[in-house]
């Protein structure tokens, strides 16, 4: 696989995977209503070669008046479906004002599904006014910066995190803005974890 990285995007080709075509299908949608987001967490690892499997992938979208979450939902019940709840009302008011995630899956499917939420804080709205741009065989979404992503995995601990944050950092190191990333590794107190795994 070829990554070529610049400051304005990250182009790479490969093989498409059942997840890759899952999450390009549903951000084309967010893309085509022009909706602010960023994917985050275990995807990102394994969009760029990590071997693992996932069930779901997590996505933070910009806030959204009640209309526009409405068109939204609109688009996506073409070929998606809510797992939470088919009414509209419930999945607003009760989980995304709430700070709770909603899930959807391709019709007729359960796995893999995509759990998406509003920014919950300062760190999540700040992934999204600071995404990546990502050029997949010509299809573009937007990921998680990965100065934050890979410290905010550290943070989360369990084992799978920390060898997504291994995976990324081995990958990335030399392309991170090495000043924010110690930014976050401080905010996050995660330096002894950057010390025991990743120096």
């Amino acid at each position: 696989m070829e990554i070529l990285y610049t400051n304005k995007k990250i182009e790479l080709e490969k093989e498409l995977n059942s997840l890759d075509e899952f999450v390009i299908g549903f951000t084309k949608i967010l893309n085509d209503l022009k909706i602010k987001y960023a994917v985050i967490s275990g995807y990102v690892s394994i969009l760029f070669g990590r071997n693992r499997s996932s069930e779901d992938v997590d996505i933070i979208i910009e806030n959204l008046e009640i209309g526009r979450f409405r068109q939204l939902w609109d688009y996506l019940n073409e070929s998606f479906e809510c797992i939470n709840t088919n009414i509209i009302e419930d999945i607003y008011k009760d989980y995304l004002l709430d700070n709770t995630s909603i899930r959807f899956s391709k019709k007729g499917q359960v796995i893999p599904n995509m759990e998406l939420k509003f920014p919950k804080n300062t760190l999540d709205s700040w992934t999204i006014k600071n995404r990546r741009k990502i050029v997949l065989n010509s299809h573009i979404f937007f990921v998680s910066p990965f100065e934050l992503q890979i410290p905010y995995k550290l943070y989360l601990g369990s084992e799978k995190d920390i060898e997504d944050a291994k995976f990324l950092y081995n990958l990335f190191e030399d392309r991170i803005n090495s000043s924010l990333f110690d930014e976050f590794i401080k905010r996050l107190k995660v330096g002894s974890l950057l010390k025991r795994y990743l120096k």
